[in-house]
């Protein structure tokens, strides 16, 4: 079972092994869970799919059979309350398990799975309720969300079914209760019945600016995680593969369910509400975890961490995506650890775009090469390619059709979906540039270059060196308009504890910076703050600063 990812695709090798082309077999019917999930279920009923631990020291080991049980029971529920395919079903529900069996039961369905955070407030669900003609909710007891699905729901029409897990309350159905007294699954037949070409998972994407977008995908989705799992994170067929994630963002799937399932790995999941590195390595520790992806930011966390208290010796493969990585992090964790982090590049949007694959050499800052499954290019303003070391937009060359992976477009929107597919372009928004090896290097997004007297200036550039500065827990760089240079280069500074703000203190950032990389590149500005402003999965908004910035 561990090679069933290898009946959904074609590879096409190069003379030194290296996959260097994908395509995937597709078939009119194909669904995750029934081809993947219950495939595995019935062929090798016992082979573990997930680890589940919490901070209160519950556990669970789930089996596929366990899988298909419980997804069929919820789906067979979820039937009997009149959800269908096509209604829109939004999950909110962390990292408990029951996320799994719901979303698959959502797929046999052919219901339309939007998984959010527990951390949106009653407005936040008033919009994409009604932006999504939201249906059914599905959500933890934990924390005031319920009371904001209730509030919410006030001013919306469509929402009519309310799901609590694991308690009851008033006006809200039990999941547990349904699950016990679900009628026998019986898969949707016909016109009923879901096809690979439906819409089956709708992401609430936050942007820097604007509301949020409605990131639609079909079934087909899920083939291509198959190479984040199987080239990426070198996910162990016999082994337990993390992925810090929680499950309200597509980072989730791309780590925590399909494609590793497609590789045949087992998922850990750590079901916390504060992240603390030290419990995080404990259970890594305890649970014999051999492959790790999380952003950079845990891993700078990590590193902070003495590494010797922690047998570590089952991890194998570390991953990291989500922001660009600071090369003073990539070369500190390889020190204390002997691994390398693999730098990979996405988005919501697509699946794995850029990354450093598992026979790849990593060059400490680079997203690595393009994936095997996308025509990935570089262009300037006008579409056109650039040459090596110039930089220019990331770009998937579309050939005449969409590839697998990604969008079907944003939802209702097409005139946000035409702005970034036209002229046989998907344009990300992201720059780069790549060198004579065909590595790319983040530079930044499209509307955060910094164009300071003539200079283009990417955030991350510079956010890299200040990073290195020991007095540096978090940055964030903008323009600021100056009468002389057009703009110039400001740091928005969370300092490390130990550290105050001070005149020394910035003087002393700015020196660094000026012997670190290009002087031009330097803050000119520098303000000291508490924290960050952040979208709520954790991005800096970096527009939210300039906005205040530009009324002082």
């Amino acid at each position: 079972m561990s090679a069933l990812y290898k009946e959904f695709i074609v590879e096409t090798l190069n003379d030194r092994g290296e996959v260097v082309k994908i395509d995937y077999k597709k078939d009119e019917y194909f669904n995750f869970a029934y081809d993947v999930v219950d495939r595995i279920a019935r062929d090798n009923p016992d082979k573990l799919a997930m680890v589940w631990c919490n901070d209160q020291g519950d556990e669970k080991f789930i089996t596929f059979s366990d899988m298909k049980i419980y997804s069929d029971k919820a789906a067979a529920y979820f039937m009997s309350l009149g959800i269908k395919k096509g209604d829109a079903v939004m999950l909110i529900l962390k990292r408990h398990y029951e996320w799994w069996y719901c979303m698959m039961a959502l797929h046999k369905i052919g219901a339309v799975a939007i998984p959010v955070t527990n951390q949106l407030l009653t407005n936040d669900l008033v919009y994409r309720i009604k932006a999504a003609s939201i249906k059914a909710v599905i959500c933890t007891p934990d924390g005031e969300i319920a009371d904001f699905v209730d509030e919410a729901q006030k001013e919306t029409e469509t929402l009519s079914i309310k799901i609590m897990i694991r308690k009851t309350r008033d006006g809200w159905l039990s999941f547990e209760e349904g699950l016990k007294n679900a009628p026998e699954f019986e898969r949707p037949k016909g016109e009923a019945g879901p096809k690979a070409e439906d819409m089956m998972v709708l992401y609430f994407s936050s942007g820097t600016t604007g509301m949020p977008k409605m990131v639609a995908h079909n079934h087909y989705y899920t083939l291509a995680h198959i190479v984040t799992a199987v080239y990426w994170h070198n996910a162990d067929p016999d082994g337990l593969h993390l992925t810090v994630a929680e499950t309200g963002w597509a980072k989730a799937v791309w780590g925590k369910l399909y494609g590793q399932w497609f590789a045949g790995a087992a998922v850990f999941t750590y079901d916390f509400d504060r992240f603390d590195s030290d419990k995080l390595l404990k259970r890594i520790e305890k649970y014999k975890v051999t492959t790790l992806c999380a952003p950079p930011t845990i891993y700078r966390f990590l590193i902070k961490e003495d590494l010797s208290k922690y047998n570590l010796s089952s991890l194998k493969y570390c991953t990291t995506a989500g922001e660009a990585l600071n090369p003073e992090v990539f070369n500190k964790f390889k020190e204390m650890t002997g691994i390398e982090l693999m730098e990979g590049f996405g988005q919501t949007e697509t699946t794995l775009t850029l990354f450093t694959a598992k026979w790849m050499r990593p060059k400490p800052g680079s997203m690595g090469r393009p994936s095997p499954a996308y025509n990935v290019d570089l262009v300037d303003e006008e579409g056109n390619s650039v040459e090596p070391g110039q930089t220019g937009e990331i770009v998937l060359r579309l050939d005449g059709e969409k590839p697998v992976g990604l969008m079907i477009g944003y939802y209702r929107d097409e005139e946000r979906t035409g702005q970034v597919m036209h002229n046989g372009l998907y344009h990300t928004g992201d720059t780069a540039w790549r060198d004579e090896d065909g590595y790319f290097w983040y530079v930044g997004r499209t509307d955060d270059i910094i164009k300071s007297s003539g200079y283009r200036i990417g955030p991350f550039e510079v956010e890299s060196v200040i990073m290195e500065h020991p007095s540096v827990l978090e940055c964030a760089v903008t323009g600021v308009p100056d009468p002389i240079r057009g703009n110039v280069v400001k740091a928005t500074i969370v300092l490390a504890k130990g550290y105050e703000p001070s005149e020394e203190l910035k003087v002393e950032i700015q020196n660094y910076v000026k012997t670190h990389t290009a002087p031009y590149k330097y803050p000119r500005v520098v303000e000291f703050v508490d924290e960050l402003p952040k979208t709520i999965s954790g991005k800096i908004r970096r527009t939210e600063i300039r906005a205040r910035d530009s009324k002082i």
